[in-house]
């Protein structure tokens, strides 16, 4: 067996910290991906360095750790820029453009997302392409420009194909569903959707599944039927705390508190504030805002 192939070898470590990232085991991901990083930084491998600076920056990133996750994508870009390495940059550069659009900063935002773009494309990097301009999608949401939003999840949608990644195409379609639910298309809303839970399940993807049971949620509860919103919406929760995805287990109680305010469910208000801690925490002042703003015309109801 050569010294590459062992167990403690600092790239098998990585891999595995990724495979285990992707599955939503954080604590498992995060005790390899420290493990691989110490060896990196024993042997001098600033490649090795940078690779895992990004995926503890990822996982930091679920578990809610805005500022630390923000530190590691920083530093993976400046290695990055150092190795001339653009495929790492770009990730990098992706990472960081959503930490500033949860943080209300749109325009660095997408100067970031346009720069990734920009290296994916030249690199026809399908999958970073699909995430660049998923998470292009949601920034516009977030701004209330749902023309380009909706270009913008096509486009996602478009790569997710060609990348042929069931959980990538997942969460895709999940945006593009939320992106129609905004645009008042509950139609093509519900086919996106019912297309989105159906990969994650295949793919069993537990996040991806919860992902799109949020948006399944929003799309129930403006059909009227509020009763089953709530419980998928607390149900998608359950699964996204159990995971440690801090974004989607506020978003998820944000949705639940909307739905239980409307039946008069004495959990309401706590359930608004969960959503409000989570987002808080985050430092997320665009969700925070537009949760305040629903739950004030829901109050109004």
């Amino acid at each position: 067996m050569s010294p590459d192939s062992t167990p403690g070898n600092p790239a098998q470590l990585l891999g595995e910290a990724t495979r285990q990232t992707r599955r939503g085991e954080l604590d498992a991901g995060w005790h390899h991906a420290r493990a691989a990083f110490e060896l990196f930084r024993m042997r001098g491998d600033r490649d090795g360095r940078m690779r895992t600076i990004n995926l503890l920056g990822a996982i930091a990133w679920e578990r809610g750790m805005i500022a630390e996750a923000e530190r590691h994508f920083a530093e993976a870009l400046a290695l990055a820029q150092e190795l001339h390495d653009h495929t790492q940059g770009a990730r990098a550069s992706n990472n960081l453009a959503s930490v500033a659009t949860l943080q209300g900063w749109p325009h660095r935002a997408q100067s970031l997302y346009r720069s990734a773009l920009a290296e994916y494309q030249r690199l026809g990097d399908r999958r970073g392409l699909a995430e660049t301009w998923h998470n292009l999608a949601l920034s516009w949401r977030w701004l209330g420009e749902l023309r380009e939003a909706d270009a913008a999840a096509q486009e996602a949608v478009r790569h997710a194909e060609a990348a042929s990644d069931a959980p990538l195409l997942a969460l895709a379609m999940s945006g593009r569903a939320e992106v129609e639910l905004e645009r008042g298309d509950l139609r093509v809303a519900e086919q996106a959707v019912t297309r989105a839970r159906h990969l994650a399940s295949v793919a069993e993807d537990a996040l991806g599944q919860a992902e799109a049971d949020r948006v399944q949620a929003m799309i129930l509860q403006r059909r009227g039927e509020t009763g089953a919103a709530l419980d998928l919406a607390l149900s998608a929760r359950q699964v996204a705390e159990a995971h440690d995805s801090a974004l989607l287990a506020a978003e998820c109680a944000a949705v639940a508190a909307l739905a239980a305010r409307t039946l008069g469910r004495a959990e309401a208000d706590s359930l608004a504030d969960a959503a409000r801690a989570g987002f808080t925490r985050l430092h997320a002042v665009v969700l925070l805002k537009r949760f305040e703003e629903e739950l004030a015309e829901s109050c109004e109801l």
